[in-house]
């Protein structure tokens, strides 16, 4: 039997990263790339990458990682798992650049892995599982906003209230319908990649101290995706391009950002698009509201090794895993 899996990139829209402080986001899933595992029986653990791909070496400690919590799962729920696989993994998620490719790869990797061991992971609990995997063993500083879309699929709402958490131990989830969105375009610098854990760290120790600007900024970012959420529902698609780059304007405002990844927002502002960060930065996303503002954007950009493609938003929540002989 063999078992495979697949989890997409993601975009962050409005509200990240206050996913990590109790906020709430609205994120998209990407078709434009994919992370890929497979996983079959073996006689030992045997983990490597399938190919070249975007996280040749990157991705073992993650894949490791994220076999040492489903195997911690399984006894939990009472379906022990010896975590002996043959497990291959391949991404095509440009590495550290914002798209979600780590909890991509983790993703499939527990999704195959659970399709091996006959068992099951609730969906409200994959999110805060995959999470686990880097807070806890890798001691990665990350939120729920990529590990929810991922596992729910195309556009999704998130509210992380800490009250709603404390009762239901998750969040409110809302999968939302993708053709409320306008279209969208994406562009990623490869080059600028940095790990996201580092900046992400510094912001939580000034929010656990009570910094005042810090605590604003995410509850400031929390009602922008609540206002953008109001914004698609009702078809106002100029305030949810607003609500873009409100949300960029208060991320740069408690955030060091790398100057070669805040120039390409700057870059499409100019050319009067709106645009934000898709996460901790590297990439981009945004409202194609002039096609040719695009296009020109594409041809300035490249100059600069930055690559410029139409968002291409999954559908929804579709089957990820299958199994065979």
């Amino acid at each position: 039997m063999t078992a495979t899996a697949s989890a997409p990139a993601r975009a962050g829209l409005v509200g990240h990263p206050s996913d990590g402080f109790g906020g709430a986001t609205l994120s998209v899933t990407l078709e434009n790339f994919r992370a890929d595992v497979q996983a079959a029986p073996a006689q030992a653990l045997d983990i490597a990458p399938a190919g070249d791909g975007q996280w040749p070496e990157g991705g073992l400690p993650l894949v490791s990682a994220a076999v040492i919590c489903l195997c911690r799962h399984c006894v939990a729920i009472g379906a022990p798992f010896h975590g002996r696989a043959r497990i291959r993994y391949a991404s095509t998620i440009p590495r550290q650049v914002g798209l979600g490719g780590s909890s991509a790869i983790v993703i499939a990797t527990l999704r195959a892995l659970a399709a091996l061991a006959g068992t099951d992971i609730a969906r409200e609990q994959l999110p805060a599982l995959a999470l686990s995997v880097e807070t806890e063993e890798l001691g990665i500083a990350a939120g729920l906003q990529d590990r929810v879309v991922q596992t729910y699929g195309g556009l999704v709402f998130m509210d992380f209230d800490e009250a709603l958490v404390a009762e239901h131990g998750h969040g409110r989830y809302e999968p939302l319908s993708s053709a409320l969105l306008p279209e969208l375009f994406l562009a990623w610098h490869p080059a600028a990649g940095s790990a996201s854990g580092a900046a992400h760290a510094g912001v939580r120790e000034r929010f656990a101290r009570g910094e005042r600007r810090v605590v604003y900024a995410m509850h400031t970012l929390a009602r922008f995706a609540h206002e953008a959420r109001a914004a698609l529902m009702t078809g106002d698609r100029a305030a949810f391009a607003a609500a873009l780059d409100a949300g960029y304007d208060v991320r740069a405002s408690v955030y060091e950002l790398d100057p070669r990844h805040s120039a390409m927002v700057q870059h499409a502002r100019r050319l009067g698009l709106s645009a934000t960060y898709t996460g901790s930065g590297g990439a981009i996303v945004g409202v194609a509201s002039d096609p040719e503002a695009v296009v020109r954007l594409a041809r300035e950009l490249s100059a600069e090794g930055v690559s410029v493609a139409p968002a291409l938003v999954g559908g929804g929540e579709r089957a990820a895993t299958s199994a065979g002989g």
